[in-house]
């Protein structure tokens, strides 16, 4: 496995091989965090690179100009992400630092309002005007599976929030025009705003209602409503 991840990084500028980008590899590391071994190997220093965990080889690709490869380590990101004990390493800036590799193909160019950005994390704010938000659907809507995952414990559900990942949830809804797109972003919003348990709710009227309406996401992956109600983010 660490020849194989030598060759992925270093084929994406074809310091390895100038007649191969070994992009389909992503695909081969998508399948391998399916299953815990896998997951555990991404996840876990490596004594022979430095005790650099190998995870954070491949978020660095989520921009890189090869759909195949982009496509590739989201699918693998999200794999990963299955595994929960595994997330406070993968949110920690000083750990992976997963979460801009994944908010910044979210974002295009359009601008916040103060208290939009305020509490966002520096990688994500000050983008040009020309900033070009992922162009393929189902990257999009695997990066927002990916932060449903993240939504699994509380404490990271508050980060979320700290860091005003709903602005940029809102604005990828607004922007790309995609059901499925659209649906992910909507599970997504409706577990970041809802109020914890024990918690007054505060929160703007426009979210109220995203918040009231929220579903729970239960260990199998399957919805239980606690509202019949079904609430966009609009």
């Amino acid at each position: 496995m660490d020849q194989l991840m030598d060759c992925f990084v270093k084929g994406a500028e074809g310091r390895f091989n100038p007649h191969a980008d070994y992009d389909y590899l992503s695909y081969l590391f998508a399948d391998m965090a399916k299953h815990a071994s896998g997951r555990a190997y991404l996840t876990t220093p490596q004594p022979y690179d430095a005790d650099i965990i190998p995870i954070t080889k491949l978020i660095v690709f989520t921009e890189h100009k090869s759909t195949i490869r982009r496509r590739g380590v989201a699918s693998t990101i999200k794999n990963v992400c299955f595994d929960v004990d595994a997330h406070p390493a993968l949110m920690d800036g000083d750990k992976v630092n997963l979460l801009p590799y994944i908010l910044l193909p979210l974002m295009g160019g359009e601008e916040y309002a103060d208290e939009d950005t305020e509490g966002m994390l520096d990688e994500v704010q000050l983008l040009p005007p020309d900033k070009v938000r992922e162009p393929e659907n189902d990257i999009v809507k695997t990066h927002l599976e990916t932060l449903l995952l993240l939504t699994t414990t509380r404490p990271a559900r508050e980060v979320l929030r700290a860091i005003k990942v709903y602005p940029i949830v809102r604005e990828t809804h607004l922007h790309v025009e995609d059901d499925d797109v659209r649906e992910a972003a909507d599970r997504v919003v409706q577990i970041i705003m809802r109020k914890e348990e024990g918690e007054e709710e505060d929160l703007p009227p426009e979210m109220r209602e995203a918040a009231n309406g929220a579903r729970q996401i239960t260990a199998n992956g399957e919805e239980e409503d606690e509202d019949e109600q079904v609430v966009t983010i609009l």
